[in-house]
């Protein structure tokens, strides 16, 4: 057996991981399609964990926040029960008309998915508190401590919130990085650490994904 480093050894295991359950034709069509629109998917690591969380909460109501090419979408709805509906939000409605593309390609009828055109922190406050198994995140990083705010509020306890980008291209490891996305980030993963209502968990799959369970509330049942 040849001599590796620990670093090599790191790469190599993580490589595995991320390419451990091959993705299907809907989403590798999908992903050029979101990186023309600038709308960087997900990356496959990440999108395996979507569905494994929203699985395990058994979830059928999903906010989404970022639709881009609906790979995030996809994964979600390939995780939830079979009688679940994705509500999903993004800015552009190019975006949007694309992922519809998506979601039909990988078999999701039309009243599996919701979909909003508009700014994410106006649409959110619309929606009804505690009616959510799982929120998920990738969108404007300045604003991700505002949205996990309105997650906290959309989520049942024992829901699940989801949080892309959360390493942002190994710069929150990188003290020496202070631009205004990194340190929104780094904000965001000390509030999701000290929120004694939180369970968090933070996983190097793709860009790094913040998750979190949310505790029954103190004093309740």
């Amino acid at each position: 057996m040849s001599e590796r480093s620990e670093a090599e050894i790191a790469l190599a295991n993580r490589q595995f991981c991320e390419s451990w359950l091959d993705e299907d034709q809907p989403i590798t069509d999908a992903r050029p399609r979101g990186q023309d629109l600038g709308a960087m998917p997900i990356g496959s690591g990440g999108g395996v964990v979507l569905r494994f969380l929203a699985a395990s909460v058994n979830a059928r109501s999903v906010v989404e926040i970022g639709t881009g090419a609906g790979v995030s979408g996809t994964w979600l709805l390939r995780g939830m029960d079979e009688d679940g509906v994705l509500t999903t939000i993004d800015v552009e409605a190019a975006h949007q008309q694309i992922a519809k593309q998506t979601f039909a390609a990988a078999g999701f009828a039309g009243h599996k998915v919701r979909l909003i055109t508009g700014q994410a922190l106006e649409v959110l406050p619309r929606l009804s508190d505690g009616a959510y198994d799982l929120v998920f995140i990738d969108a404007a990083k300045k604003e991700y401590a505002d949205y996990l705010a309105e997650a906290m509020r959309l989520l049942r306890p024992g829901g699940i919130v989801a949080i892309d980008n959360a390493l942002w291209h190994g710069q929150v490891a990188d003290p020496t990085s202070r631009d205004e996305a990194t340190i929104a980030i780094r904000d965001l993963l000390r509030r999701v650490r000290d929120d004694e209502r939180l369970v968090p968990l933070l996983l190097p799959s793709g860009d790094g994904l913040l998750a979190a369970v949310v505790k029954t509330p103190v004093g309740s049942g």
